[in-house]
């Protein structure tokens, strides 16, 4: 009757210890989500976009290309510039609502 106590008692000290660490990561990474949320639909909101995958994509397909073409200006290779520019510029366009 006495080890039953015991075992009781051992069960609920484990169980609250993994209770409290699982809450623990809960709040955290929910906590980060929430961050990334709003990151998101700031950035969102500022440059004018609907928040999906499909204009953040396009949003890093677009910065991709306007920074490839300036790299191409810096390396004085003219048309490359302009014509990946006109690219980037291209498809920002498409973002903004």
């Amino acid at each position: 009757m006495r080890t039953e106590g015991f075992f009781e008692w051992f069960g609920r000290m484990i169980g609250t210890v993994i209770r409290f660490f699982v809450d623990l990561l809960s709040g955290v990474l929910g906590g980060i989500g929430q961050a990334i949320d709003d990151f998101f639909n700031g950035l969102a909101r500022a440059i004018g976009m609907d928040v999906s995958f499909f204009s953040l994509f396009l949003l890093v397909i677009g910065l991709l290309l306007l920074y490839s073409g300036i790299r191409a200006f810096i390396r004085k290779s003219i048309i490359g510039g302009l014509v990946l520019t006109f690219l980037g510029l291209v498809v920002m366009s498409w973002l903004i609502v």
